[in-house]
C-alpha cells in the first residue's frame, strides 16, 4: 500500500515537472497543495512561497489575478478564464473541480497556459495589418486617378509633378476647363513631403465676394451679425503645416488679391474683428481656366500676385490635344461605373470614330458625365454609336470621314464590301492594341484567325 502510494507521489511530480502549463492544486478551502516548477516564470513566486497560502489570499496579492480556483469553489464547476500576471504574462486558466463518491468537492486542479507570445503575435500581426491597409491607401491616394499616361506629353507633365513635389514652390496650373488640373494639385500634395498635413481645396469662383474674407481668413467671436460665438478659423489656416489650393484663382475678387499676396509674403493671417497675427505655414498651388497676363493687362488682377503665382507654371492640354488618351479615358469610366452600377457594359468598336473626332469641349469631365450616362441609359450590353449625344453621333468630321471613304473606295460586289468592313476593322484594331491577342478580344474572334486575316490583307503588324 506504501508502495502504491509512493508510486502515486512519483507519477504525481513528474506530471508537474514536465506539464508545459502550470498545474496547481488546491484542497476544498483553497489552500495550495502542489504546483508546478514553471509558476515562478509565469506567476514570478516560487512553489514553495504558493504551496500552503489560500487563493484568496494570493489573489489579493495579484498573484493570481482573477483566481480560477477561488472561481471553481463558489461556483462548483469547470471555470475557464484570463489572467494578467504581476509578471505582465498573459494566461488562459482552466479549473477543474474533483469530487468524492458523496459529491463533496475535495480538489480543485487548475491549468495555467501562457498566452502571451500568442498575443505578442496577435498583437504585431494586427499592427502589421493596419500598416498594410494605411500603405494601401497611400498608394490608392499616390496613383493619379482620372488622369491617362498615354500621351507623351501627359507623361511628361506627371514626372513634372513628381519632380516639384518634393520643394515648397507655388505652382499654377492652366487649362481649361475639365481637364484635371485639381487632380493633379492632389497628386502634387499626395507626392510632396506635406503628403499627411491638410489639403485645402478652395474654389474661389464658388464664395460669394460678401463671405470671401471671413472665409479665408477667418474671424473672432462678434466680430458681426451672425458669426459664430467662438470665433471661426479661415481655410488659410486650416492649411497650416499643408497646401492650401486656390481652384480657379482667376475669380478671386480683386479686393482679396492684395491681402492673399501680404499672407503668401508674411506667412502671417489676422482674422475678421480681431488684431492678432496668427502664423501659417502652408504651400501653395493654384489653378486658373483664365489668360492672367491678359487679366493684369486689364486690370482685372494685380501683377504683384500674378509673378508670386506664376513660379512653375503647368499647362494640362485639353482632351483635343491629346486625342491618343481618349480611347483610355473612356475606358476607365466604362469600368468605374460599370463597377458602381454592377453593369458589364462595353463600347462597340464603331463608337471609337465619334470619340476621337469631337472636341470635348468639356474635356475630362465632360467625357466621364457622358460615359456614366451611357452605362445607365444605353438598352443593350455593347454602346452603340446611336446613343452617344446628337452633338457628338453627327459630328462632321466623322461623316466626312465615312463619306469620302465611301466614294473613294465603293465596293461592287458584297464580297468586295464584307472585306473592305473587315480590313478597315483590322485596322482599327491594330492601332487601338499591343498584341494580336488583344485585337482578338477586342474584335471577338480567336487569335490564330487576328493572325490569319493580318497577312490575308497584307497588314503589317510587328506584333506578337
Amino acid at each position: 500500500m506504501q508502495r502504491a502510494t509512493d508510486v502515486l507521489e512519483f507519477e504525481l511530480d513528474a506530471i508537474l515537472k514536465s506539464s508545459h502549463d502550470n498545474i496547481v492544486i488546491a484542497d476544498e478551502n483553497g489552500i495550495v497543495l502542489r504546483a508546478s516548477p514553471n509558476c515562478l516564470s509565469i506567476y514570478g513566486k516560487d512553489v514553495s512561497y504558493l504551496v500552503g497560502k489560500s487563493v484568496y489570499q494570493l489573489e489579493k496579492e495579484n498573484v493570481f489575478c482573477p483566481s480560477v480556483t477561488a472561481r471553481v469553489l463558489r461556483e462548483k464547476k469547470e471555470v475557464q478564464l484570463m489572467q494578467q500576471t504581476a509578471t505582465g504574462r498573459v494566461v488562459m486558466a482552466t479549473g477543474v473541480p474533483v469530487f468524492d463518491q458523496q459529491n463533496h468537492l475535495v480538489r480543485v486542479i487548475s491549468f495555467s497556459h501562457d498566452l502571451t507570445e500568442l498575443e505578442r503575435l496577435k498583437e504585431d500581426y494586427e499592427k502589421l495589418r493596419k500598416q498594410m491597409e494605411h500603405y494601401q491607401i497611400e498608394i490608392g491616394e499616390l496613383k493619379p486617378e482620372n488622369i491617362v499616361i498615354q500621351s507623351k506629353e501627359m507623361e511628361r507633365i506627371w514626372k513634372l509633378v513628381h519632380r516639384v513635389a518634393q520643394s515648397d514652390a507655388t505652382v499654377l496650373f492652366l487649362g481649361e476647363s475639365g481637364v484635371g488640373k485639381n487632380v493633379f494639385a492632389r497628386s502634387l500634395h499626395l507626392n510632396s513631403p506635406r503628403r499627411n498635413e491638410p489639403f485645402i481645396e478652395v474654389n474661389c469662383s464658388a464664395i460669394p465676394e460678401s463671405l470671401f474674407e471671413s472665409e479665408m481668413f477667418g474671424y473672432e467671436k462678434g466680430s458681426f451679425t451672425g458669426a459664430q460665438k467662438t470665433g471661426k478659423p479661415g481655410l488659410i489656416e486650416l492649411a497650416d503645416k499643408g497646401t492650401l489650393f486656390l481652384d480657379e484663382i482667376g475669380e478671386l475678387p480683386f479686393s482679396m488679391q492684395a491681402k492673399l499676396l501680404k499672407v503668401l509674403q508674411e506667412k502671417k493671417v489676422t482674422r475678421v474683428g480681431g488684431i492678432k497675427e496668427r502664423t501659417v505655414d502652408f504651400r501653395l498651388i493654384a489653378s486658373t481656366n483664365q489668360n492672367l497676363e491678359e487679366m493684369v493687362k486689364q486690370g482685372k488682377f494685380r501683377q504683384d500676385l500674378f509673378y508670386r503665382l506664376h513660379v512653375i507654371p503647368i499647362y494640362v492640354p485639353s482632351l483635343r490635344e491629346r486625342k491618343e488618351d481618349i480611347f483610355m479615358l473612356a475606358q476607365y469610366f466604362l469600368e468605374k461605373f460599370n463597377k458602381k452600377y454592377h453593369m458589364d457594359k462595353y463600347l462597340h468598336p464603331s463608337i471609337v470614330d465619334h470619340l476621337v473626332h469631337y472636341d470635348w469641349p468639356g474635356n475630362v469631365r465632360e467625357l466621364e458625365n457622358m460615359i456614366e450616362r451611357l452605362v445607365i441609359t444605353s438598352e443593350t450590353k455593347a454602346i452603340y454609336p446611336e446613343y452617344l449625344p446628337f452633338s457628338i453621333q453627327k459630328h462632321p468630321e466623322v461623316i466626312t470621314t465615312h463619306q469620302s471613304l465611301e466614294k473613294r473606295n465603293e465596293p461592287s460586289t458584297l464580297k468586295e464590301a464584307i472585306e473592305q468592313v473587315e480590313r478597315q476593322w483590322l485596322l482599327r484594331a491594330a492601332k487601338q492594341c499591343k498584341t494580336t491577342y488583344e485585337m482578338a478580344d477586342y474584335l471577338g474572334i480567336s487569335q490564330p484567325t487576328v493572325v490569319r486575316k493580318l497577312k490575308k490583307y497584307r497588314i503589317n503588324s510587328k506584333m506578337d
